[in-house]
């Protein structure tokens, strides 16, 4: 599965990075430093138990600290830390767990968003004699921590900190990473987003649907229709990028929007589960555990507990 990068990032880079960050982001959380173009996470502790969330198409760079990521009923699982990029091209289902934190290195995870249309006015700049044949398309790619995608970030960083020219100067940064990004050996398959009609851009379609309609039954004609496939190529397609049915994914959104329902909200297991699209609570609770390990009650129990 892996796609590796031509040079590895020196480590030198990733320290300035991980000092950057430190004090771009003074506490633990979520940050926009520079919206539609630069995202933080930062951690000062290893998480007690999985985060379950959708990916979103992202450049992901850890300077410091360390997490494990796996795809939802996908099978596909790896680490992400400080010699690696992974690039997500498609809104999937994640496992993750930050592994490596602490008060003294906390954990960073540095976010560069993917925009279709962005993607799409680079294709005739990188690509004048037409797009490559793509391998394989897949939602998750692993290389290397590319020495230049690196170098590139941590400018934009600087240009952050510094407060000068940012809304002008910091997407030319963006700019060079997606560039080198699509330079790179995974390049010709992320393009692949923002050309229309490519059998990615048709199942971004659906997974769109998807995201937005969860609660509401799934017909494979319609979604098929949505996408100008026909079923059995659609199903191919979207399993091959995503690793998991069209309906295994909408299932996967539904258990994940109502554990967030039970957990921020503190909606009953039965509301919730009527809420997200099941009729059955049973077999809202079976499937449940299938995928978080224990029934929600105990989950929504669990929480309440450690904020008591």
């Amino acid at each position: 599965m892996p796609h590796t990068a031509n040079n590895g990032a020196d480590s030198a880079d990733l320290q300035q990075m991980a000092a950057l960050l430190t004090k771009l982001t003074p506490y633990d959380g979520f940050f926009q430093l520079q919206k539609d173009y630069v995202h933080v996470v930062r951690a000062s502790k290893p998480a007690s138990e999985n985060t379950h969330l959708l990916a979103r198409p992202s450049i992901c760079i850890v300077p410091q600290g360390a997490k494990t990521v796996s795809l939802t009923q996908g099978g596909v699982d790896f680490e992400e830390n400080e010699s690696t990029l992974v690039v997500y091209s498609a809104e999937v289902p994640l496992n993750l767990a930050i592994t490596q934190a602490s008060v003294e290195k906390p954990y960073f995870c540095l976010m560069i968003p993917l925009d279709a249309k962005k993607l799409g006015s680079l294709i005739l700049k990188v690509f004048p004699n037409g797009v490559p044949k793509a391998p394989k398309l897949q939602a998750v790619y692993v290389g290397n921590a590319d020495a230049n995608i690196v170098k590139a970030t941590v400018r934009a960083l600087q240009l952050i900190e510094q407060q000068q020219h940012t809304e002008l100067l910091v997407p030319l940064m963006i700019e060079e990473v997606l560039i080198r990004l699509l330079l790179s050996p995974m390049g010709p398959a992320i393009v692949q987003i923002a050309i229309a009609d490519s059998h990615a851009e048709k199942v971004a379609k659906a997974i769109s649907w998807l995201k937005n309609n969860f609660a509401q039954p799934v017909k494979m004609e319609e979604l098929a229709k949505l996408t100008g496939m026909s079923v059995s190529s659609f199903h191919t397609h979207f399993k091959s990028i995503t690793s998991m049915s069209p309906l295994q994914y909408q299932k996967t959104v539904r258990l994940q929007q109502a554990r967030s329902l039970m957990r921020s909200k503190m909606m009953d297991v039965s509301s919730a589960a009527y809420e997200v699209g099941y009729a059955s609570t049973s077999q809202f609770s079976r499937e449940y555990v299938r995928a978080f390990g224990v029934p929600p009650s105990k989950d929504v129990g669990r929480v309440l507990a450690s904020s008591a």
